[in-house]
């Protein structure tokens, strides 16, 4: 693996007991926007879900658990539709999954990241009763507000990134 574009997918344990994939001591810093991001493993009345959380700006993006092998390219898939839906530019998005290019898996290293995976794995289950798509439990959870990031929005600290730089 290079290091060139590299991110972390940091697994709960839960999580990294089902996908038996190598973790690596991944100590590189990621050379996305949204940095590493952190994975947890769900069990909802809609079946198993993976919450993942994005280390810098907190954005969740919920995927199904299901085919936990091909984990990887759906999430990737689902960052790239999460952000399109909260208004991040194309281009923007494609330099963030290119940067996404090689994801490693390492074990979560990040109370603050943790804290906030809990918050919204209590928000998720309230909201998966009434909307239609994960999609749509994503979204609500990126407008709740959050303490580590000075009580903004996911959507807003996610929008605030990719508008500055590059």
């Amino acid at each position: 693996m290079g290091d060139a574009h590299v991110m972390t997918l940091r697994c709960t344990a839960k999580l990294l007991k089902r996908l038996r994939l190598p973790v690596h001591p991944s100590s590189s810093t990621p050379t996305t926007k949204l940095g590493d991001w952190t994975a947890h493993l769900l069990f909802a009345r809609h079946g198993q879900i993976v919450l993942c959380v994005s280390e810098r700006t907190l954005l969740p993006v919920l995927l199904p658990g299901r085919d936990i092998a091909t984990l990887i390219p759906r999430f990737r898939e689902a960052v790239r539709v999460m952000l399109d839906a909260i208004g991040v530019p194309a281009e923007k998005i494609q330099r963030e999954l290119d940067s996404m290019a090689e994801v490693a898996i390492g074990k979560t290293n990040s109370r603050r990241v943790l804290g906030s995976l809990n918050d919204f794995v209590r928000l998720a289950e309230s909201f998966l009763g009434d909307v239609t798509s994960l999609l749509d439990v994503s979204l609500r959870l990126a407008d709740a507000p959050c303490s580590p990031i000075g009580m903004e929005s996911p959507r807003r600290a996610t929008l605030r990134a990719f508008a500055t730089g590059e």
